[in-house]
């Protein structure tokens, strides 16, 4: 290798790792600066895009909404158990349904309303359905 051709890898060697270092570097931006744009696309493509989530999403309102009725109508028939005077072993047992039906109640009418206020499910709740449940109510309304 003579001097002139030494001289020229000499330059040109540490140019080309730069230019390397510089492309990735810049790709690497590319892809930090659009992320957000790509997030919200992607969001966007697993939520209303996708008819599959919209489907389930607008059930499942209807499905919460359910489970907090059959609650109320099951401690409705424990309620009328319990006031026709059963043993007290029985009565015990009531009251230990009552407490776990109740608390199943809260627990669908909590999920509900935390689904109701996430933003990429609101749009697939029906109209016919309330914003939030009301988990003081002694009856829930599921339609209108």
């Amino acid at each position: 290798m003579d001097k002139s051709t030494r001289r020229f890898m000499l330059r040109f060697i540490p140019c080309a790792i730069l230019g390397v270092a510089l492309a990735y570097g810049a790709v690497y931006a590319l892809l930090w600066f659009t992320a957000d744009a790509r997030g919200a696309a992607d969001k966007r493509e697993q939520t209303v895009a996708n008819g599959a989530f919209r489907l389930a999403t607008y059930e499942e309102f209807f499905d919460l909404c359910a489970a907090a009725q059959t609650s109320e109508q099951q401690l409705t028939a424990l309620q009328t158990e319990l006031d026709g005077k059963p043993s007290a072993d029985r009565e015990e047992r009531i009251r230990a349904s009552i407490t776990a039906v109740t608390a199943s109640r809260a627990e669908s009418i909590n999920t509900y309303n935390s689904k109701a206020t996430q933003e990429h499910r609101t749009a697939f709740q029906d109209a016919r359905l309330p914003y939030t449940l009301d988990i003081n109510a002694k009856e829930t309304q599921c339609a209108a």
